[in-house]
């Protein structure tokens, strides 16, 4: 089974309780997984189910979410026995892919399959996003939650429930592929920051200083600089939050936004007829 599987990419994502005493484990509610083929980005299999904690009482009864998975959610749903068998059938012998998986998720479906006195599935591989795009494609979104991401790309409102999430980190990579993939054949003195005084290209600061410029003469911040509209709830998948300021979306030239813009939707129909591995391969040239 292993060598049928070896090649092929399963993203998967739990949802679970969340521990709120010392000692208490976390229990899991939710599993969601797609298989994907890594040469052509065809979705081959996805499964999703909710699952039932041996205790009930650890599932809360009201959400903050109105998505939220809820007590009676999952009191008729099977427990993790019952669906271990599945599960174990899309994980092992494949590659796993997801967010920040190998702190969370991977630890969580070993946990589930110990409790039940039976062996975990095993990967042929591990791709876990957050780190593989903190390395490439920094941090010009912000944190690197899958939320931020997915809110910096325009993908919609993070479910957080583990189908929908698992499919939109999948979209996110692309998309952050995409980009490095396009910024690889931008000239050298863009990417080496010599772009800051060309009157030609429009960066952050300079369409600020063109649409308000007393604010910025005088140094003055603005009021709303720094602060959210909306108070981001937290995750208990969550990467560790950071202080130090993220780096800015790379500025295009205002004579070729149109065609850039073109650019970037001829390539995202091209990404999805290419393999992932051939993007990543060319985008890593950005970084070297």
């Amino acid at each position: 089974m292993q060598g049928n599987n070896a090649s092929e990419i399963v993203f998967f994502d739990l949802e679970t309780t969340v521990p709120n005493r010392t000692g208490q484990r976390f229990c899991v509610l939710e599993f969601g997984a797609i298989v994907v083929c890594p040469r052509k980005l065809v979705e081959l299999e996805s499964y999703c189910t909710l699952i039932r904690p041996t205790d009930l009482s650890v599932v809360p009864v009201r959400s903050g979410r109105s998505d939220g998975i809820i007590r009676d959610a999952v009191a008729e749903a099977p427990s993790f026995d019952e669906v271990a068998d599945k599960i174990f059938s899309i994980l092992d012998g494949r590659i796993w892919a997801g967010h920040n998986i190998q702190r969370f998720d991977c630890v969580r479906i070993r946990e589930a399959f110990a409790e039940i006195n039976r062996p975990a599935p095993v990967p042929v591989g591990i791709i876990d996003s957050l780190g593989v795009l903190t390395q490439k494609f920094g941090k010009r979104a912000g944190n690197m939650k899958m939320a931020t991401l997915a809110d910096y790309f325009g993908l919609g409102q993070q479910k957080h429930r583990s189908l929908e999430d698992v499919r939109m980190n999948l979209e996110v990579l692309k998309h952050c592929a995409t980009v490095l993939l396009l910024e690889s054949s931008l000239p050298p003195s863009l990417l080496n920051g010599q772009w800051h005084n060309s009157p030609s290209v429009t960066t952050r600061s300079r369409s600020l200083l063109q649409s308000n410029p007393d604010t910025l003469m005088n140094n003055k911040p603005s009021p709303t600089r720094g602060k959210s509209s909306t108070k981001e709830e937290t995750s208990r998948k969550s990467p560790p939050s950071t202080s130090a300021g993220h780096q800015r979306a790379m500025p295009y030239a205002r004579q070729s936004l149109g065609k850039m813009t073109d650019g970037v939707r001829n390539i995202l129909r091209y990404a999805k007829s290419r393999p992932l591995n051939n993007f990543l391969k060319h985008s890593r040239s950005v970084i070297r």
